[in-house]
């Protein structure tokens, strides 16, 4: 009876520091969307909570009226889509080898992999290293340096350890090659495991933001967290001015209104890939 007392508040306590955590993330966010939406008197009174007042789009209007937008939009779209792809790739290509017992030096290529976790070449280097390889001023310059995670590399890993192996000895018997194993075999039964690495990806890529100011100078290229960047520190919105707009509006509900259009896109694949991440990360840190 104590036991089922104990675990009942233990569980309550959960719910309680779970909603809280919660609401620490979801309150700013929704004070965001409320103040894109809302007229410039009540902005600047600094009456704006989580409740929009004289309800209007002229915020969001003015961003998805700016060219650079969709220009930064498209972009982006590119190096979250090419970059995830090229990077589930590597890091499945990677993995796979890794998981086998006859694989040769496995023990010293994870070791190198778990020793890039905690160092890296350095600033300097890396650009030299981008530059060298002709990449400055393209949108590989972001996905190529970042096309593996090693943390990621090590779920998928992991995943592909606690396999059985009876499966795979069953396929060497009928004659299946390695590529075929991986393919009909391996792929198929860490679907979790792949979406949630793969979101994983996604949201790092879409949300890169110093390689880019780093590695890109052409605004043609620019993606949208830094198209975002310059509307948030230019108070005045500098350079994007079109004639008598701002008048109605305030910096505050520009940067608002262009936060969402950044944050909306990649929030819209989260329900889709959620169901998958509890159980994708929980099947790779089964085995290590």
């Amino acid at each position: 009876m104590k036991r089922i007392r104990r675990e009942s508040i233990f569980n309550n306590v959960n719910v309680i520091v779970l909603s809280l955590l919660s609401l620490s993330t979801v309150v700013p966010l929704i004070h965001i969307v409320a103040k894109s939406l809302s007229g410039e008197t009540y902005i600047l009174a600094k009456e704006i909570w989580l409740w929009p007042k004289d309800f209007n789009f002229a915020s969001y209007e003015y961003v998805l009226s700016y060219k650079q937008f969709y220009m930064s939009f498209w972009n982006s779209l590119i190096i979250t889509v090419v970059g995830t792809a090229i990077s589930m790739a590597v890091t499945v290509l990677a993995a796979f080898p890794l998981s086998r017992k006859n694989f040769p030096f496995k023990r010293g290529f994870m070791l190198f992999f778990v020793i890039t976790m905690f160092f890296s070449g350095g600033l300097i280097p890396t650009y030299l290293v981008v530059k060298q390889l002709g990449l400055l001023n393209t949108l590989w310059s972001i996905m190529l340096p970042l096309a593996l995670a090693p943390f990621n590399l090590i779920l998928i890993r992991n995943y592909f350890l606690s396999l059985p192996e009876a499966l795979e000895e069953s396929a060497i018997m009928d004659g299946a090659s390695n590529i075929r194993i991986l393919t009909w075999i391996y792929l198929p039964l860490s679907l979790p495991t792949i979406a949630t690495i793969a979101m994983f990806y996604a949201v790092g890529y879409w949300n890169s933001f110093f390689q880019a100011m780093m590695y890109i100078t052409d605004r043609g290229l620019m993606p949208l967290q830094v198209f975002l960047m310059q509307i948030v520190t230019n108070s005045k919105t500098g350079d994007m001015t079109t004639g008598g707009v701002l008048s109605e509006l305030t910096p505050e509900s520009t940067t608002a209104a262009a936060i969402i259009c950044v944050v909306f896109p990649i929030l819209c694949v989260y329900p889709f890939i959620q169901k998958y991440f509890v159980k994708g990360v929980m099947l790779g840190a089964v085995k290590g």
